[in-house]
């Protein structure tokens, strides 16, 4: 892709027709204060950091998901539900490029399938509403928690008083602010929630209505997995054409032929080429 293809859809971003996706390579440079380790963000780091730093067995190697719930059957849900509101809610870490450059541009919506705060301290300054995923919920149909964030504390909301003209950041994977709630992490979870994403029960209605037309930069996200893949079909349904553009460097077979089949353009860079020309004070700082 051409510095000018790379500008003109950060045009787009700016003008809030193309919405960031953040995947786990978003989270890229963010490190430990205590120990500069790593944020656990991808599949096999998050099995390493749940499971003490040993490898678990080759089959529950393949997917976090897998892994989770191998342990949340020996160890109970909770322990997923600690150790999750410990890795993201308690240590603490450096912020990663990424999220330095939203913070620069202040998007009014952005979607993160990341379990951090990071995307939330870059709004803490600022009202927005906030929605994030849940599962495994009696007494409600829907699979999401609004809050509205008055620039000090949340409050939680009901989907119709949702203001839409203030910032929406989107969680569908569950965060601990701005207090833990279940997040998906298990096979058992990701079975609630896609099944009620696919029945239009896991996003308020308003976010329906905004999301139509708009298309998608795909930032940090591989598409090698089901989970992620049916999880992002759906959240970005009724989107325009094409879909919107993946930064995929050395995509498999298996992820250009899902993004075809989704109208979405594979970019061979990675998130440091698209900083350097869109971002050039950053440059360097993604690699």
């Amino acid at each position: 892709m051409s510095q000018d293809q790379f500008k003109e859809i950060f045009e787009n971003i700016k003008s809030g027709q193309v919405i960031p996706y953040l995947g786990a390579g978003a989270l890229e440079g963010a490190v430990s204060l205590e120990d500069q380790s790593p944020i656990p963000a991808d599949s096999d780091s998050l099995i390493l950091a749940m499971n003490d730093g040993r490898p678990m067995a080759p089959k529950l190697m393949w997917e976090f998901a897998r892994a989770a719930m191998n342990l949340e059957l020996k160890k109970g849900r909770s322990f997923i539900t600690r150790f999750l509101n410990k890795t993201y809610g308690e240590k603490q870490w450096t912020r990663a490029v990424v999220h330095d450059w939203l913070k620069s541009l202040m998007l009014p919506y952005v979607i993160d399938i990341n379990r951090d705060t990071q995307l939330q301290d870059t709004y803490k300054n600022t009202p927005h509403n906030l929605v994030r995923g849940c599962a495994r919920l009696g007494g409600t149909d829907y699979r999401f928690i609004i809050h509205a964030y008055d620039g000090k504390e949340y409050k939680e909301i009901k989907q119709e008083q949702m203001d839409m003209s203030l910032p929406l950041l989107f969680k569908p994977m569950g965060s601990p602010l701005p207090e833990p709630a279940t997040y998906i992490a298990s096979d058992a979870d990701y079975v609630d929630y896609i099944t009620e994403l696919m029945g239009g029960f896991a996003i308020p209605n308003p976010l329906k209505e905004y999301r139509k037309e708009k298309q998608y930069l795909f930032i940090g996200l591989r598409l090698n997995r089901d989970t992620e893949r049916m999880v992002m079909s759906d959240i970005v349904y009724s989107g325009g054409t094409p879909k919107g553009w993946a930064l995929l460097p050395d995509a498999s077979e298996k992820e250009k032929r899902f993004c075809k089949k989704m109208n979405i353009e594979v970019i061979d860079a990675d998130i440091s080429d698209f900083l350097d020309v869109v971002a050039p004070d950053l440059k360097g700082a993604a690699a």
